[in-house]
């Protein structure tokens, strides 16, 4: 299975734990894939780069290294209407699209109204745990 992962669940698997790290282990497993453009691996690094200045102990390049190595790269072109009511969230649908990936996890709640919208589900974290990741 295939899914477009947002930043704020990649963020939150690699600091945090709970479903987000579940999804990140669930990968590393090879219990699914992750679908990358370079818009969103590119946000990924920044946003990760914040969270290293307060979480000083934590290692993210090795695993910014595997995920680059190892994710389902697409070019995924930019939209050239909105579809989100926030324009930063654009690139995962995007991305979804280019890749005819048919789900986004997401704690976003502009991506999580979008669900449905060119076939593609938005779940929670929670959600596709509880729907797709068997123990």
């Amino acid at each position: 299975m295939r899914i477009v992962l947002d930043t704020n669940v990649f963020i939150s698997g690699v600091f945090f734990g709970g479903p987000p790290y579940q999804i990140l282990d669930a990968w590393r497993h090879g219990q699914i894939d992750i679908v990358l453009s370079e818009e969103i691996f590119d946000e990924y690094q920044r946003i990760a780069r914040e969270f290293l200045k307060e979480f000083k102990g934590v290692d993210i390049s090795k695993f910014l290294d595997l995920l680059a190595v190892n994710a389902i790269w697409v070019v995924a072109p930019r939209i050239p209407f909105g579809i989100s009511t926030d324009p930063d969230d654009d690139k995962f649908i995007s991305c979804a699209l280019a890749s005819k990936t048919k789900l986004i996890v997401s704690g976003d709640k502009h991506l999580l109204v979008l669900s449905g919208y060119g076939g593609i589900e938005v779940l929670t974290p929670r959600s596709f745990i509880e729907t797709f990741i068997t123990s």
